[in-house]
C-alpha cells in the first residue's frame, strides 16, 4: 500500500509533525501521508482542547501541500466506539481502502516502546509497517530488535532529532510566549484566535 498514516492527537500539531510528514513521502516516495487526529486518544488527555479545534490545526498546517490529507476517520468511528484505538481505525480503514495489504504507519520512538500495551497490539502488528522516528539524541536503535522477533514489521528513518514536545508547546503558550518558530504561521493564528491553551 503507497499510503503512509500519521495518527496523532496533534494537539497542537507542529513543525516537527510536518518536517517528518515531508521526510517520508520523499523518502519512500509515498502516493500520499494521512494525517488522522485522534477523536478520544486512549493515553493522553487533551486538556480541553476539542477534536474539531486539532482537526482544524492539522487542516490548517497541511493546507496548499497537494500529497498531504487530514482523515476524520476517527470522529466517524466515535459514533460505535468509546475510544480511538488504532486498530480499530486500521480495520476500518482496510474496509474503504478494499485492501489487505499493510499500511505504513509513522510513529515515534517514544510511543514505539510501548506498542505492546496497545489495544489488540498483536493483531495490529500483521497490519502495518512501522516507519519509526527518533524521538531523542543518540537513541539506542538495538533496543528495539525484541520487536522484530516478536512478528513488528518496522524501519527507521534517518532524520535527525528535532526537539519539539507538544506539551511544552502548550505550556509556552500558557505563559504567553511565542510559538512562531515552532508551528505554521495558520496553526498560531487559529491558537490565538481561538484563546486555545490559556
Amino acid at each position: 500500500m503507497n499510503i503512509c498514516l500519521f495518527c496523532g492527537t496533534f494537539n497542537p500539531v507542529h513543525n516537527a509533525h510536518i518536517r517528518m510528514a515531508q521526510y517520508v513521502l520523499r523518502k519512500f516516495d509515498f502516493e500520499k501521508v494521512i494525517f488522522i487526529p485522534s477523536y478520544i486518544p486512549p493515553h493522553k488527555n487533551t486538556q480541553g482542547v476539542s477534536a474539531e479545534n486539532r482537526m482544524e490545526m492539522v487542516r490548517l498546517a497541511i493546507n496548499g501541500q497537494k500529497r498531504f490529507e487530514v482523515s476524520d476517520i476517527e470522529f466517524q468511528l466515535a459514533q460505535k466506539y468509546e475510544k480511538s484505538y488504532t486498530y480499530l481505525t486500521i480495520l476500518e480503514l482496510r474496509k474503504l481502502f478494499n485492501t489487505e495489504e499493510k499500511f505504513n504507519f509513522i510513529i515515534g520512538t517514544d510511543a514505539f516502546e510501548k506498542i505492546e500495551s496497545w489495544y489488540e497490539a498483536d493483531k495490529l502488528k500483521g497490519l502495518l509497517k512501522f516507519i519509526v522516528s527518533r524521538r531523542e539524541d543518540d537513541c539506542d536503535l538495538s533496543r528495539f530488535d525484541y520487536l522484530r522477533e516478536k512478528g513488528f514489521d518496522f524501519d527507521f528513518t534517518n532524520l535527525a532529532f528535532y526537539d519539539i514536545s507538544s506539551t511544552e508547546l502548550r505550556n509556552k503558550i500558557s505563559r504567553g510566549e511565542s510559538i512562531s518558530d515552532l508551528v505554521p504561521a495558520a496553526v498560531e493564528d487559529y491558537i490565538i484566535e481561538n484563546g486555545l491553551y490559556r
